[in-house]
């Protein structure tokens, strides 16, 4: 026996099949999922990377400056990655634009929004999600209960918009302990950069450490802060690089 009758008003049968094509399509969005491009963490993620429909956690290992930019660097090269545009929301200025089109994400991509308190930015973020044109939300807060994460992961399931929570320390608790409805959630903390053969600094790193994944364990990587395009990198090990490389002298 078919799911659904035969019906003999062709009207009705259209809106069926009107119906099941936007339930699919939903259903297409909010599978979709955004790889980092380095075998060594998509396999380590459940998804394969991280899921476009849901909502994911940022924030720095310390209230330190450094650590927080990188937290910020490392969301803004993600929403950088998504083709399409983003709504930044935050209750303090303190946002460097240059940096954010540094790591791939132009002011030609961005909508800002400054709002007073953190209760402001959850709700333009819901309604940021909600309205379905964007491919990202990124919200700074430094305080969102379970249920605020909670709508905004089911808001994100509905759009197919990824949404990222970036954390900002309150005095010394770390943000991160607080639970909440997140799919991902990361801790990010400078590192010492690769020592070059000449003088000059070397591209960034970070310790990016997957505090929780839901269906997956937790991990922890070595990686190269974003380049122009949103991407991150895993440092070449010794034996692959040039044996020219390898021995080149440090300067002083």
């Amino acid at each position: 026996m078919p799911a659904h009758p035969i019906s003999a008003d062709p009207r009705l049968d259209a809106l069926r099949a009107e119906l099941r094509a936007i339930e699919s399509g939903q259903r297409s969005e909010a599978s979709a999922v955004l790889p980092f491009g380095m075998d060594e963490v998509d396999c380590a993620l459940a998804s394969g990377g991280l899921a476009c429909g849901a909502l994911h956690e940022v924030a720095g290992a310390s209230a330190g400056l450094a650590d927080d930019a990188a937290a910020t660097l490392f969301a803004a090269g993600i929403a950088a990655r998504l083709a399409g545009p983003v709504l930044w929301a935050l209750s303090r200025r303190d946002l460097f634009a240059p940096g954010l089109a540094q790591a791939g994400l132009g002011p030609d991509r961005l909508i800002y929004a400054e709002c007073r308190k953190d209760d402001d930015v959850l709700a333009v973020l819901e309604d940021g999600v909600r309205h379905g044109s964007l491919v990202a939300v990124v919200a700074e807060i430094s305080r969102a209960t379970m249920t605020a994460t909670r709508r905004l992961q089911l808001a994100a399931e509905d759009s197919g918009t990824m949404v990222l929570l970036l954390w900002r320390w309150r005095g010394a608790v770390d943000p991160l302990l607080v639970p909440t409805a997140a799919a991902t959630r990361w801790r990010i903390a400078c590192a010492p950069s690769q020592p070059l053969g000449i003088r000059g600094i070397g591209r960034p790193r970070w310790s990016v450490e997957l505090v929780r994944q839901r269906g997956g364990p937790a991990n922890h990587w070595l990686m190269e802060g974003t380049d122009e395009a949103g991407r991150l990198a895993l440092p070449a090990e010794p034996q692959h690089r040039t044996a020219e490389a390898r021995q080149a002298p440090i300067a002083a």
